[in-house]
Order: structure tokens, then C-alpha cells, then sequence
């Protein structure tokens, strides 16, 4: 961890360093320490030691016919715990320019966990801003993930699956025209990558030679604090870069492309706030949604050559949070539904809860503010219909159960 903190302290002394000009280097560190306490009442999916909920595990009988996975989970973390450095420096191009540099500790979860505390990049990017227009270059939220209305619950998944989550190296453009803004996004992956036959991986994408592509419109009125949002995204993958048949391989150019497109709003009253969000999305595995994949037919048989089709999922969540000063309280809800494919699917699935017919949250929360310190707790019930893959012989599920888990969570929050 070490081998990461000195070079970032020594990038934040030299940009604190006065520039020679009337312009001055400089930053300004913030952030929080985390401690979250939480309690599981039965196995669950998740990402790092349970901290990340996604949704319960399933059903996994024993030889008398027992649930495995119903049994509870306790844990104590405070790797959420972040540090954030804002850059100014001086104009350049006639741009105001600046830049964020963000870390936690969360690190990267593995088969031996040798970077159980790692020191991890979040956010690494630069900005340009002109009077109407805007240029960041660096690693960011997915322009799905709208920075200034997304869920406030207090478990760290920020409502995963039903809030696309990723953060994408990208080139992005904003241009201002009154109360509205358009955004054009390039981007590629990383940390949040697709998955394929040979597991999740950013390869799939950079062996397409084509970065996704979006477009987005926000209205943002001037009068109130209210923010309304739709966009639409698009992503070309190339799972494999050759085939197998008769024991030789094949040179193929097989790529798959998925669209999505999302909604969402955001109303903000003196005592109250609301945030809606739905989104469609096509081979959703990347945005740490149920979804993803598969192979639908065989084109050559003398070559092995594939179709993919995509597997569509369509989510969506509303927050209801009240605006104290000394008390908030908020809920959360979300649902969100795997509808398969559009074409048949011979074999290969590549996704996430792909037994998974639907998946819904219940999330309410009490935060208790005072000075810098909040001290919140929240309740999730989330339950997940488990049944028989591609049941309907187009990626969908049949004969679904309900699985459910109660989870309770407790957060010291420190901000700086």
C-alpha cells in the first residue's frame, strides 16, 4: 500500500507549489472515513467480503435436503473509507482547467486476497471548461451513472443491480445551450469490465478496436433544484478472436453490439427530495446489472463459427429522502427483470444472475447528522426469483422461487 500513498502524497506537495505566474498549482484533499457494521440473514452475492450486495444467493440443498445458504453473515469494514484530492492549476487553452485524483482502500478482491487493504484508484481525471463547453479526459462514472442524482442509501452498492454502476477511463464532451446540456462520451474499460468465454475481462471491448459510444441530454431548470435526464448507449464486443473445429482453429470477426437507453429525474423540494430512474439495457454486465449474453446459433459448423444475441434487462428504482439538517430520512426501491432474448439460445450463457427471473429491494434509512459526523442505519430487504436457466429456451427463466435476504447496517461516517 505504501508503494501507492508516496507517490500520491508527493503528487499533492508539488502541486500545492506556488506557479510562477498569477495563476497557482494547488489542491484541496477531502473525503470520509466509513465503518460499516452489517448482518445478513442468509448468504448473499456479493462483492468484497459482503460489502457490495448485489442480491441473496440461492437455493443449495445439502444430501438431506437443507438449505446451505440460509444461514447469516456478519461482518465489520471500514475500506469504503476515501480520500479525495481536487487540482486547480492555471489556464490552459483557454480553458479553466482542473482535476480530481480519488483513492479508497477497498483494493482488489483475489484467490489469496494479498491486496486485502489496497490503496485503489477510483477517479483519476482532468477537466477543461470553457464558457459553454466542457472536456474531461480520465477515469469517471459511466455516463449512465448520473453524478447528481443517484441512490443516497448508505450500503455501499449504491443500488446495485438496479442503478447501472461502472466508472470507465473516457473522453468526454459537454456543451451548454440555456437550461440544457449534451453530452458526447468515448469510453473503454476497466475495473467494471463485460464478461465472455474466458471470464470478465477488458478484452472483449479492446479487441472490438471500437470504444462505446453515448449521448445524453440534461435539462436542468434555473429556477429550482431539479435535474432531468435521458440518454442512450451503445457497445460492441468481440468475444472470441477464434474459433474451434474438427481440433483447428479459425480466424473470426463475430462481434455483438447492445444498446441501452435510460430516464431518470431528479426534484429536490426545501423539505424533500425525489429521484426516479429506468433504464433498458442489452448485455448489462459491465454495469454491474443481471444480464449479459449467449451464443444463439452455430453460423459454420466446419469452422465453429457463432451468433451472440443479447440478453435484455429492464431496471428501475425511485427515492423518496427528507432534507433535515439534523435528521433525514429516506427509502429506497427498486426491481429489476431479466426478459431474455429476442432469439433462441442453443449454449453459452455469459452474464450475471442469469437464473434469475426478477429481483426487487425494499431500503429504508434514518441518518442522525451532527457537525461532521453521521451515524446512519438501514434496513434492505431484497429478494430474488430463482428458477431454471433459459427455461424458455430464449435466456429466460422458468419456474422461479422467491429467495430473500434481511439485511440490517449500521455507518459511522467521518467527513473531511
Amino acid at each position: 500500500m505504501k508503494r501507492f500513498i508516496l507517490p500520491f502524497l508527493l503528487i499533492a506537495f508539488s502541486l500545492s507549489i506556488k506557479a510562477q505566474d498569477e495563476s497557482k498549482f494547488g489542491i484541496k484533499f477531502s473525503g470520509f472515513v466509513k465503518n460499516d457494521i452489517f448482518f445478513d440473514s442468509r448468504q448473499t452475492v456479493n462483492i468484497r467480503e459482503g460489502h457490495f450486495l448485489l442480491y441473496p444467493d440461492s437455493i443449495l440443498k445439502d444430501s438431506n435436503g437443507k438449505d446451505i445458504n440460509a444461514k447469516q453473515n456478519f461482518n465489520i469494514l471500514s475500506i469504503q473509507s476515501r480520500l479525495k484530492g481536487m487540482i486547480t492549476g492555471p489556464d490552459a487553452f483557454g480553458a479553466k482547467t482542473s482535476g480530481v485524483l480519488e483513492a479508497d482502500f477497498f483494493g482488489n478482491e483475489n484467490s489469496n486476497f494479498s491486496d486485502v487493504n489496497g490503496f485503489r484508484l477510483r477517479h483519476a481525471f482532468v477537466k477543461m471548461s470553457w464558457k459553454k463547453t466542457e472536456v474531461l479526459v480520465g477515469q469517471y462514472w459511466h455516463p449512465m451513472f448520473i453524478a447528481e442524482s443517484f441512490p443516497s442509501v448508505i450500503s455501499f452498492n449504491t443500488g446495485s443491480p438496479f442503478q447501472p454502476f461502472s466508472r470507465n477511463p473516457q473522453l468526454r464532451l459537454t456543451h451548454k445551450l440555456g437550461q440544457l446540456q449534451f453530452i458526447l462520451c468515448a469510453y473503454s474499460q476497466r475495473d467494471f469490465t463485460s464478461t465472455g468465454p474466458t471470464g470478465p475481462s477488458s478484452k472483449y471491448i479492446r479487441n472490438s478496436g471500437i470504444p462505446d459510444g453515448h449521448f445524453q441530454i440534461q435539462f436542468k431548470p434555473d429556477s429550482a433544484e431539479h435535474q432531468f435526464n435521458a440518454g442512450a448507449d451503445y457497445k460492441i464486443l468481440k468475444p472470441e478472436l477464434y474459433t474451434t473445429a474438427r481440433g483447428k482453429q479459425f480466424i473470426t470477426n463475430t462481434t455483438i453490439g447492445s444498446f441501452s437507453g435510460f430516464v431518470s429525474a431528479k426534484m429536490k423540494f426545501k423539505s424533500v427530495t425525489f429521484k426516479i430512474y429506468g433504464v433498458y439495457a442489452q448485455n448489462a454486465y459491465d454495469l454491474t446489472m443481471i444480464g449479459g449474453y449467449a451464443v444463439a446459433a452455430i453460423n459454420d459448423t466446419s469452422t465453429g463459427n457463432k451468433k451472440f444475441t443479447n440478453l435484455n434487462t429492464i431496471s428501475s428504482w425511485l427515492e423518496v429522502q427528507t432534507n433535515g439538517k439534523k435528521i433525514q430520512y429516506g427509502l429506497f426501491a427498486g426491481y429489476s427483470k431479466n426478459l431474455g432474448s429476442v432469439d433462441s439460445v442453443k449454449s453459452s450463457i455469459y452474464a450475471r444472475g442469469s437464473n434469475i427471473g426478477y429481483v426487487y429491494r425494499i431500503a429504508p434509512r434514518i441518518v442522525f447528522i451532527s457537525g461532521k459526523l453521521n451515524i446512519a442505519l438501514e434496513g434492505e430487504y431484497t429478494c430474488a426469483m430463482y428458477g431454471i436457466v433459459n427455461g424458455n429456451k430464449k435466456g429466460g427463466v422458468k419456474d422461479a422461487k422467491a429467495v430473500s435476504n434481511y439485511r440490517g447496517l449500521l455507518a459511522f461516517i467521518y467527513n473531511f
